[in-house]
């Protein structure tokens, strides 16, 4: 596997030698100095370009990279194109996913200078690598503050508390029917979403709201304690039907707790009710 100081350079060395490239920068993780450094970090990448359309007619500058097992593009049905609402603009902006035989990966877009301008494809996670136009704006250094957790208004947490037992409720009458295909996706999105949530604004109460909890949640295990985090395991369910039921009650258990320490800090009311409407409908169905 290349090592990063190799990928780095090969990046560089292609924005100098492509005379349509003017300027490139690095964003996401590898320019965030509160993650640790690891081989599966991928390198997302923007090139600042004079125009896009003849990078995406003829993509063969790609493999200047390294040989491609697999890719993913910006218009690609069902990719992360649909997925950010992006499948237009792209005489502004354009992008390809690539992921390399030696393991490594980069995520390279390129963007006309008005496009950069706006910061559409940026954040404060921001790391400059050429210039060679004199195009790029001065920031502070890179910051993953925009994805720190942030307090909840009195309204989101009632709405978090309301969705949580109402989706459970679903759930339950899924369970009832035999419904599984129904009763995971019910359960994961709403429901366990919800939780998770919750979870993120317990983190931001015990660290002042100064982390982030990561990419779909990936740092829970490093910010919880580790005896919430091993509560929070045992909310994950399998097809079956009783161990379905014990997930949902390690879900409930574990919102209680955490969400009763949310209110309590925040000084909101916890909707106590809601939680005792979904134990009688609960209970309901597991009598049927």
């Amino acid at each position: 596997m290349r090592t990063e100081k190799e990928m780095m350079g090969l990046i560089i060395q292609t924005a100098k030698e492509d005379d349509r490239v003017l300027a490139a920068y690095l964003k996401g993780s590898r320019t965030n100095p509160n993650v640790p450094k690891d081989r599966y970090q991928d390198f997302d990448v923007m090139y600042v370009v004079r125009e896009t359309k003849s990078f995406i007619a003829d993509p063969a500058w790609l493999e200047r990279f390294g040989k491609i097992i697999l890719k993913q593009e910006q218009d690609d049905d069902f990719g992360y194109g649909d997925r950010f609402r992006i499948r237009s603009h792209y005489e502004q902006s354009y992008s390809w996913l690539l992921l390399f035989e030696d393991g490594n990966r980069i995520d390279i877009g390129v963007e006309t200078v008005a496009a950069m301008e706006k910061g559409t494809n940026r954040n404060k996670l921001f790391l400059p690598l050429l210039d060679k136009a004199g195009c790029l704006p001065e920031l502070p250094p890179p910051t993953d503050e925009d994805f720190h957790v942030t307090p909840p208004t009195a309204k989101q947490f009632r709405g978090c508390c309301n969705t949580f037992f109402w989706s459970l409720c679903d759930v339950a009458k899924g369970i009832a029917r035999d419904e599984l295909p129904f009763d995971m996706t019910t359960y994961h999105l709403p429901a366990h979403s919800m939780l998770q949530k919750m979870l993120g604004w317990y983190i931001g109460i015990h660290t002042g709201y100064s982390v982030s909890c990561g990419k779909l949640n990936k740092y829970f295990k490093k910010y919880l304690p580790e005896g919430i985090y091993l509560q929070y395991l045992k909310t994950y369910p399998d097809s079956s039907y009783a161990h379905f039921w014990d997930a949902i009650d390690a879900s409930c258990a574990l919102f209680h707790q955490t969400a009763q320490f949310v209110a309590e800090r925040s000084g909101y009311p916890y909707p106590q009710g809601d939680e005792d409407g979904f134990y009688r409908y609960a209970g309901m169905i597991k009598k049927r």
